[in-house]
């Protein structure tokens, strides 16, 4: 297995899960603002050595996953309806609501990383969010559980949560205001993501009937 594109899988599969607003890219934008694109830097730094142990952690657990088949039959079937009820909720449900203001004290650099290893520790959702997908990648046959190729998956997908960090940090200024950053609209992103999701979990269900 090529490990410069699993490299790339991790990259952007992990890039695909921080794109819609969130706690750590909100925060790190709102740091970049107020305080310097270096602090903001400094605090995605923190996020990402959190986000290493994190995907490290998901690839070990889809590793042992893969070895009881019996037991991802179950987790597909729950994932398949879980990801389907997200869908129709941001897709039909879910109403704009005013976004959070966050102001963040002025700290040191030294402090602004271990407040992003912090705020990245308490976001659990990338632990099974990447242990799903590295099932899901290991049963298309682009990604095996060897320790290189974990490793390369681990390097992208903490790369891919830096890029887009760093996106929000120097662009959240010039897009704060345009109308694909509302509510709503991020609303139908996170739907149509899911929604991919669904299908691609319900094709593999189908695939192993």
């Amino acid at each position: 297995m090529n490990i410069t594109f699993i490299f790339f899988i991790g990259l952007f599969i992990a890039f695909v899960g921080v794109i819609p607003p969130g706690l750590l890219n909100m925060t790190a934008a709102k740091i970049s603002l107020k305080e310097g694109h270096v602090r903001g830097i400094v605090f995605s730094i923190g996020v990402c050595a959190i986000v290493v142990a994190q995907t490290y952690i998901a690839a070990i657990f889809a590793r042992y996953l893969s070895n009881h088949p019996e037991v991802i039959d179950v987790l597909q079937r729950v994932a398949f309806v879980i990801f389907v009820l997200i869908t129709v909720y941001f897709l039909f449900i879910a109403k704009s609501t005013p976004k959070q203001q966050i102001n963040p004290k002025i700290r040191s650099k030294h402090s602004r990383f271990f407040q992003g290893m912090l705020m990245s520790a308490i976001n659990v959702f990338p632990i099974p969010y990447q242990a799903y997908m590295t099932i899901t990648l290991a049963s298309f046959g682009w990604l095996n559980f060897e320790q290189i190729s974990i490793i390369s998956y681990v390097a992208g997908a903490a790369t891919g949560t830096f890029v887009m960090l760093y996106m929000y940090i120097f662009f959240f200024d010039k897009i704060k205001s345009r109308s694909f950053t509302s509510q709503k609209n991020m609303n139908y992103i996170i739907g149509g993501i899911t929604g991919i999701i669904s299908i691609v979990t319900l094709v593999n269900i189908i695939k192993e009937l």
